[in-house]
């Protein structure tokens, strides 16, 4: 009776994995893919200048991709940050475009992650997250081995410059390849 039990649900878990697996994964835009590699800059976040690492690459078997940023303080090496953004693809559907989903997460811990949404421009593209009262939209702009990212903090109809960043493409290391 036991094996009988535990066949039937070995068997019910492989059904519900063929299923999900039915379904195609909507497919990463190339403004997102584009970003795939390691990145070395500098920018200002809230008037401070700051040098910035990051590094990118599809996760999930392509279905997601994950951005690792780490920054650090010109003016003092103590004042780090590091963030963890994960993006996803909603397929279009009925006439509705496709549009990005992702995960922010970075050093200041589970208080301030956030869920946002945004999409693909010509050039780029764009998330915004709500932090309450405000909301931050990040634009990445891509050209070649150029990246920009700016962050504008929205609250109401106000929009106020929070970060920027110019960055080149550089070498991975072996530590950065491996994730």
């Amino acid at each position: 009776m036991k094996v009988s039990s535990a066949l039937a649900a070995l068997l019910s878990l492989a059904a519900g994995s063929a299923l999900a697996q039915d379904t195609p994964t909507a497919q990463l835009p190339a403004q997102v893919t584009a970003l795939t590699g390691c990145w070395r800059g500098s920018g200002e976040v809230m008037g401070k200048p700051v040098t910035l690492t990051l590094s990118a690459k599809p996760i999930a078997l392509g279905a997601m991709f994950l951005i690792e940023t780490e920054s650090q303080a010109k003016a003092d090496p103590a004042d780090r940050y590091a963030a963890h953004l994960v993006i996803g693809t909603h397929a279009a559907k009925g006439g509705v475009p496709a549009t990005l989903t992702s995960y922010w997460a970075d050093s200041f811990g589970g208080d301030y992650t956030a869920t946002g949404a945004g999409s693909v421009r010509e050039d780029g593209f764009e998330i915004a997250y709500p932090y309450p009262p405000s909301s931050f939209l990040n634009r990445w702009t891509g050209a070649g081995d150029r990246l920009a990212w700016r962050i504008t903090a929205r609250e109401g109809d106000k929009d106020q410059p929070f970060a920027h960043y110019e960055a080149t493409r550089v070498a991975c290391s072996s530590t950065e390849k491996r994730g």
